[in-house]
Order: structure tokens, then sequence, then C-alpha cells
């Protein structure tokens, strides 16, 4: 173990921090879609509504890896080309941001219906009420499911191995070829995995905590 960490040190770190950018790029713009796309679900407007509720249908029932594949093989066929990076990463977006709209969506309708009521009645215009009552109780709900989302997705980002995404699996996969010795090779992997995720999952931890002190 100590042979592959000295003799390819160069090629996992550069792996690791493809892996750890990969993840942010498509935590922080799934996030922004997948939370508007959970407001649009319950939205009033039913143009809206259909649209979101299609879009979340869809990429909830179609495996990453055909997502991925779809942007780096189909989509340059007719468009622009994209890297393995770059299509990991629309992949991972898209897949993702399904996944969150529907806990958010599941955290609004957790709020009694009575708080929109009560919004409405003071003159608040709907979309204020969801923006300053609705969706402040919501947070709360959604933060525990949220953070198994974000860890799942820095995990799913392996994905991009695929593709020759540059990512850590890819890299991993290359020194378990050169090397034949498969079991510490992926026992490093895993363990660079876990430097993401384990400080993910207390923060995650930490911030329900705060929230539940805050009630």
């Amino acid at each position: 173990m100590i042979e592959i960490l000295t003799n390819y040190n160069d090629v996992l770190i550069e792996g690791f921090i493809n892996t750890l950018i990969a993840s942010l790029i498509a935590l922080v713009i799934s996030l922004i879609i997948g939370t508007l796309l959970g407001i649009f679900q319950v939205s009033t407007n039913k143009l809206l509504a259909g649209i979101a509720n299609f879009y979340v249908q869809l990429f909830l029932n179609i495996p990453l890896l055909i997502i991925v594949l779809f942007f780096y093989v189909v989509f340059p066929m007719f468009f622009v080309g994209v890297n393995g990076f770059t299509a990991g990463i629309i992949g991972l977006t898209i897949y993702t941001s399904a996944f969150i709209a529907e806990t958010v969506r599941a955290g609004i309708l957790g709020v009694p219906n009575g708080q929109m009521e009560a919004g409405l009645s003071t003159g608040l215009t709907y979309g204020d009420t969801m923006r300053y009552i609705i969706l402040p109780q919501a947070i709360k709900i959604v933060i525990p499911p949220l953070g198994n989302q974000f860890i799942n997705l820095v995990k799913n980002s392996s994905v991009l191995a695929m593709v020759a995404g540059l990512d850590l699996m890819y890299y991993g996969d290359l020194i378990a070829s050169e090397t034949f010795n498969t079991f510490d090779t992926y026992i490093i992997v895993a363990l660079f995995y876990l430097i993401i995720t384990l400080p993910l999952t207390y923060l995650m931890q930490y911030v329900e905590r705060r929230l539940a002190a805050n009630d």
C-alpha cells in the first residue's frame, strides 16, 4: 500500500481533486435546480407543476450511467462535444437535482397547510409566503435527507471513471491494471472518498443539531 501511495501519489491527488471539484460543482447546481423544481412541483401553476413533475419522474427512473453516457456519446453527435469530466458533472447534476426536488417537495408538504393559508390571509403573495414562511420551516425538515443526497452525490461521482473523467476511481482503475494490486489500490481509493464524505456527514449532523436547538 505504501508503495502505491509513493509511486502514484501525483495521480491519486489529481483524481482526488477532480472528484472534489466535480462533486462541489454538481452539488451547488443540483441544489439550486432541485430546490426550484421542488417548489414548482407544489405550485398552483399547473404548467410549472407538470414540467417539474415530468423532469423529476424522468430522471428518478433512469440510471445515472445512461445519463452520463448520453452527454458523452450521443450529445456530441448533434451538438458540441464534451469531455468525460464535463459529461460526468452534467449527468450528476441532472440526476441529483431530481432527488433533491423530491426531498424539497416532501419538506414543503410536511409544513402544515395552515401556514400557507395564514400567510395569504395577511396579504402576502403566494411567492412571498413560500419564501418567508414555508421554505424556512421546510429546510429544517429536509436537512437530514439532503445530507444523504450530498453524500450519495460524492459516491456517485465514481461514474466519471466510465467516461475517462479523470476522477479518483478512474485513476484507481489505471493503477490497479498496472500493478495488479487491486486490493491495496481500491482500499486507498476508498480512503480518499472517506476524506470527502466523513467531514460532510459530520457537517450535516452539526447543522441538524443547530437547527434543532433553535426550535
